[in-house]
């Protein structure tokens, strides 16, 4: 590095930081003089604090720091002063630090000076010190405009758009992200223009655009990656677009993989204050208050510590929450008031979660019996909901919602609930994927309990039908938006299909390669996930019903059959009988119970699938057991033989409803939702009768079970597609079910409750997932699944599903036969045989299903049967 050019390492170390780490130690190597030296520690220094030991840094810089004064310059000696001001302040020792930083302002001029109060507004700005930021700020830019310093002139026009962001203005902030990476565009600043990336997926999200936040971020992540930086903040940005998104889950494995790594690198103490207050955000969206408490409460402590008001309040805003949100903890006077105080406090630092510690505090005093102390809180809180993005809105409406029933103003209790679901599902339709549509509706679930609670209170059993409706499964209302067809995601699927053959050979082996290859296979599900994550959604097209609409259009298609709408309201079970032009609501009892009941018969049919002949009497009472659970009263109110819909929540989904003995010997339909089985219903019949059977390895009799079913076929000249030995690959089975009448694949299931759209069935070439079955362009009209456990769903978000069957039900699907507990594969033959017997001589799934079931218990018809 030649003396005249001495300050590019300083621009080389976030543009290619391993080349800087070489330049510095050689520079260093060459007994440079103080200046020249005093540069090279200041870039071990940096690299140091941002990829590194922050000890370690601190002590380079203060070498630095002594080096630039011997050199005899001003200049220098102050810039690297505001370098070790901000890793100071990083550590943990923010009156040092801000004291460096202080003293570097007052000593600099000219341009060095603006890049002091750049860094100084960083430092405030991570302490939550807006106003002063701002104020540093608007010295700064102009003057890093002024002298044509382009990288420090978009840094701070970067940090500006996060400051402004914090304070809630999301306009003039994505005004200055744009700027910012117009001007780095032409550069060599690499890591520049990665956080250029990171900071459009920040206003992406902030503007409500979550896939193109995610594919930003992931944009944003292979950058810094190929750099070779561990960005924590970008650790942050992602949580906060996983959480709005409805994946705590996710956001919280993200946040603790985030603070092991910093862990490891024994990296900056602000930042790890920042990863757990993100960490306890995460577990209290994510139903764990007491994780959520303990994180939040860590991360209060760190921030004061820090002198960090703005970050501490945050803090103490969640521990607030966990604590309300525990279950059996009593609300506590001292709570109010501290809410009461924290709101206060929040607003005087210009907080956009203000309204939060109102809600809170609102809450907490209707729990202690003050409804004027609540409205007070309430109503403050209820201002949001006319201003900000659509999930804060809808938390506004919420507040509402409460105040209304307080006041016992029904009207507008419904009005304030439908307003808020109403921002909720507009917020869902930017969504593409399947998970993330049923995921977002947590956020109205308490919502339309308020309105059930209602309805249920004033006997109005129709209207609980319809706002039951209004949220259950609505994500196979939205029409299915295919994954982007592009070849890198289509190798993905593949790739994948092959590490889990190659994984499930090395098992069976006992290969050491195995631990490697789950780790592939990991990788991978997780670049597939992203992808469908980020994939866009379409608006409806068309407006929706009136729900008096749709229940008299249901009401009307039962005919002579009957659905019995199971809904949970306060932990107590109600069925909603439907059928004769009328709604009637009976009480079944407990929830809880009819949860553990359903556990418990399925354990015990676990054992009985693997018996050749299992007691029928001990079915018959497990039968009856779990029907007074499940269905209480409104067993003996079903007729003698009428067709029945059950609708059931999405936690009793998995009910082996072939169990009862009210529906042993009665044609019946499994449906996620009423709306969901009138679509089902309407589905269109493809042109042509295209029937196509599958074969997949290892299943006992699967040949026996396919090629008699062709042959039934055979007897009316049906055109049959036989896929089988070693011809049942995914590419195949997609292309010969795409758009067929009818498909029945013999092939073992794969249930992954962690992840329900990798359930998958085991084919020639491995697993065909629930994210390939979403890429077909029409759906089969008719499946049948003959393995264990492939009608299994997972229950996400307020009251939806996912799984293989909601895959297909979404595409259009009319109706599939399917097990929800395990199959005794040689007694499930005669029973698929009997089946299409049946289908062939023109009876519906679910007729055909009854007439062929006989002491069978393990298949049940899904959608309209």
């Amino acid at each position: 590095m030649s003396r005249e050019d001495p300050h590019d390492l300083l621009a080389m170390v976030f543009a290619r930081p391993r080349e800087a780490l070489a330049a510095a130690r050689a520079l260093l190597a060459d007994g440079s003089g103080p200046y020249e030296s005093s540069i090279a520690r200041q870039a071990l220094g940096i690299l140091h604090r941002e990829f590194g030991d922050l000890e370690a840094a601190i002590g380079e810089l203060r070498h630095a720091v002594r080096l630039a004064r011997r050199s005899g310059s001003a200049d220098r000696e102050t810039d690297v002063l505001a370098t070790l001001g901000i890793a100071l302040l990083q550590s943990g020792r923010t009156r040092a630090g801000l004291s460096a930083l202080d003293r570097a302002a007052a000593r600099a001029d000219g341009t060095t000076r603006a890049r002091v109060l750049f860094r100084r507004a960083g430092a405030r700005w991570i302490l939550g010190r807006h106003g002063p930021a701002l104020d540093d700020l608007r010295d700064a830019v102009p003057a890093l405009l002024a002298a044509r310093d382009t990288v420090w002139a978009a840094r701070a026009l970067t940090l500006r758009g996060h400051v402004q962001l914090a304070l809630g203005a999301v306009q003039p902030a994505d005004a200055d992200f744009r700027t910012a990476q117009d001007m780095l565009g032409p550069t060599r600043q690499e890591h520049d223009s990665a956080v250029a990336v990171q900071n459009r997926g920040v206003a992406a999200f902030r503007t409500g655009d979550l896939p193109a936040a995610l594919a930003l971020l992931d944009e944003a992540e292979r950058r810094f990656h190929a750099l070779g930086t561990p960005m924590f903040d970008l650790v942050g940005d992602r949580c906060a677009v996983l959480l709005a998104a409805g994946l705590a889950r996710d956001a919280l494995e993200h946040a603790d993989g985030g603070l092991r790594l910093l862990a490891r690198l024994r990296g900056q103490a602000t930042r790890r204050a920042e990863l757990l207050l993100i960490a306890a955000r995460a577990a209290l969206q994510s139903g764990d208050p007491a994780t959520a408490g303990e994180r939040a409460g860590e991360a209060r402590r760190l921030f004061a510590r820090q002198h960090r008001a703005w970050w501490s309040e945050h803090a103490r805003l969640i521990v607030l929450q966990a604590e309300h949100a525990t279950p059996g903890v009593p609300a506590r006077r001292a709570a109010l008031g501290e809410a009461r105080r924290l709101a206060a406090r929040l607003a005087g630092l210009g907080s956009p979660e203000v309204w939060q510690a109102h809600l809170v505090a609102g809450r907490i005093a209707l729990a202690l019996g003050e409804p004027g102390v609540a409205e007070r809180h309430l109503a403050r809180a209820a201002d949001v909901r006319h201003k900000g993005p659509a999930t804060s809105r809808a938390g506004g409406w919420l507040a509402e919602a409460l105040r209304a029933e307080t006041a016992g103003e029904p009207r507008r209790l419904l009005h304030a609930c439908r307003a808020g679901l109403a921002l909720i599902e507009e917020h869902r339709l930017t969504f593409g994927s399947s998970e993330l549509h049923a995921l977002a509706t947590a956020q109205g679930a308490e919502l339309v309990t308020l309105a059930q609670r209602h309805l249920l209170r004033v006997g109005r059993p129709r209207r609980l039908l319809a706002w039951t409706e209004r949220w259950r499964a609505t994500s196979l209302a939205v029409p299915a938006v295919s994954p982007p067809e592009d070849g890198e995601l289509l190798a993905r699927l593949a790739a994948l299909r092959q590490a889990e053959h190659l994984l499930a050979q090395a098992r069976q082996d006992g290969a050491a390669s195995a631990a490697a290859l789950e780790r592939d296979r990991s990788r991978l599900e997780s670049r597939v996930r992203s992808a469908t994550l980020q994939a866009k959604g379409r608006s409806r097209g068309g407006r929706e019903r009136r729900d008096d609409d749709r229940t008299g259009r249901l009401l009307g298609a039962l005919g002579g059959g009957r659905l019995a709408e199971l809904v949970a309201v306060d932990g107590t079970l109600h069925v909603l009988l439907c059928g004769d032009g009328t709604v009637r609501r009976h009480t079944a009892g407990p929830m809880d119970r009819a949860v553990a009941e359903v556990e418990f018969a399925r354990s015990r049919l676990r054992r009985l699938a693997y018996e050749r002949d299992p007691d029928q009497g001990e079915l018959h009472d497990l039968g009856a057991r779990l029907e007074r659970a499940v269905l209480g009263p409104v067993a003996d109110l079903l007729g003698e033989a009428a067709p029945l819909v059950v609708v059931p929540p999405s936690t009793l989904h998995t009910t082996p409803w072939g169990l009862l003995p009210s529906l042993r010997r009665r044609p019946f339909t499994v449906a996620p939702s009423a709306g969901a089985w009138l679509r089902a219903r309407s589905a269109p019949r493809p042109d042509g009768g295209r029937i196509v059977l599958v074969r997949g390895p290892g299943v006992a009799h699967a040949d026996r079970e396919v090629r008699e079913i062709a042959r039934l076929y055979a007897q009316d000249d049906r055109e049959v597609s036989l896929l089988e030995a070693g011809r049942s690959t995914a590419p195949a089975v997609l292309s010969a079910i795409d758009g067929s009448l009818l498909a029945h694949l013999a092939a073992h299931g794969t249930f992954r409750a962690d992840s329900p759209l990798f359930s998958s069935l085991h084919l020639d070439d491995g697993p065909l997932t629930g994210y390939d079955l979403e890429r077909l362009r029409r759906a089969p009209h008719h499946l049948v699944l003959s393995s264990c456990d492939s009608g299994q769903m997972a229950a996400v978000g307020a009251d939806e599903l996912l799984g293989l069957a909601t895959a297909l039900l979404r595409l259009g699907t009319a109706g599939i036969v399917a097990s929800v507990v395990p199959v005794n594969d040689e007694t499930a033959v005669p029973v698929m045989l009997g089946l299409h017997d049946g289908l062939r001589r023109g009876l519906g799934l679910a007729e055909a299903l009854c007439r062929a079931r006989g002491d069978d218990v393990s298949f049940i018809a899904i959608g309209a049967g």
